[in-house]
């Protein structure tokens, strides 16, 4: 499948390209850039990779069987409908669209058109995630009581600030996703957040979200970029006891080290021995092997369900839901209530 990328900012040259290039039975076959530092960027990391001012170029040149869009969210709904008015199927950066009327919008065009569309929560693909999605299939720790999620990053300079950025939409549409593929649908939503106020407007910097799954269980979702703070955790309570992980962000580490996915593919995304989780039962305790996060994965399961017309491994539906869920936890927290998530 040959793919065409769209923009080559942070998540572009980092959390997109190299996966592109490490992905079996994928090739990178193009790159939309304008901006001269830019294009000097992408000369520099893929010299024989052409280059396109725009989208409408990338199309005209008729080189590509599907494309990523990893444009700043105000442009991504113009850029995703342009591409699936090609018939080209897509994959489209978090959130996929700014509101739950804009998603459907784009997931019945893409079905109109009889496109694959993607949405690009590659966090579900992040080792602790992979692992700990292991366990809870092994059944383990019984029924599943609550589970405890916190991202906390010491990162100020990539806040996104104003009214229509912020923490949650960005980072928390990830830690939503990943506790919706764990535990499941949810039903309801209570919300606190952390808020600064810039030039640009008021932002939040931080949140703390209780959600109440239709299975029972209760999730406890938290993360800032504020206090100075560097942790990624589960913690896991069952009915046969509890499952602790405490990673790094092991990919994202990797690569702004420099390190590539397509150089080292045996241990790409692994943990530390050190740090591998632990599952505690009336057995006693357990050290978890690690598994590898791999966000080359997606790629290669997006390019299968294209060619068996099976779904993508992550659906515009399921996208839905998160911003479901994002959308009900800022009115809980404008209101200091409840939310209900609403089907």
């Amino acid at each position: 499948m040959k793919i065409g990328l769209v923009g080559y900012g942070t998540g572009g040259r980092h959390f997109h390209a190299p996966f592109i290039d490490a992905a079996k039975g994928v090739s990178l076959a193009g790159v939309v850039a304008r901006a001269p530092a830019t294009i000097d960027k992408v000369k520099a990391d893929y010299p024989n990779v052409p280059i396109y001012k725009s989208l409408s170029e990338l199309i005209e040149a008729g080189n590509i069987d599907a494309v990523t869009i990893s444009t700043p969210p105000a442009t991504r709904k113009a850029l995703v409908l342009e591409a699936i008015s090609a018939k080209l199927h897509v994959i489209a950066d978090k959130p996929f669209a700014p509101d739950q009327s804009g998603a459907r919008l784009l997931a019945d065009a893409a079905k109109d058109k009889g496109v694959t569309l993607g949405v690009f929560h590659n966090r579900r693909f992040d080792s602790d995630v992979v692992t700990l999605k292991h366990v809870l299939n092994e059944k383990k720790l019984g029924k599943i009581w609550r589970l405890h999620t916190r991202f906390d990053l010491d990162d100020p300079d990539t806040l996104e600030l104003g009214p229509d950025g912020g923490l949650l939409r960005d980072l928390g549409s990830h830690m939503v996703d990943q506790t919706l593929y764990l535990l499941g649908p949810a039903t309801m939503v209570f919300a606190q957040m952390d808020t600064v106020d810039t030039v640009e407007g008021r932002t939040n910097a931080g949140f703390n979200l209780v959600l109440r799954h239709e299975n029972g269980a209760r999730s406890h979702i938290s993360a800032s970029k504020l206090n100075h703070q560097v942790a990624k955790e589960f913690i896991v309570y069952g009915e046969k006891g509890s499952y602790v992980s405490q990673f790094t962000d092991v990919q994202a580490n990797a690569i702004f080290a420099g390190e590539r996915p397509i150089d080292t593919p045996e241990s790409w995304g692994m943990e530390a021995p050190v740090r591998w989780p632990v599952l505690k039962t009336h057995a006693g305790l357990e050290s978890v092997t690690c598994l590898p996060g791999r966000y080359q994965d997606y790629y290669e399961q997006f390019a299968q369900a294209v060619r068996h017309n099976t779904p993508p491994p992550v659906t515009p539906e399921e996208a839905i839901e998160v911003i479901k869920v994002l959308d009900a936890a800022m009115i809980s927290a404008e209101k200091n209530c409840m939310v209900p998530v609403y089907r």
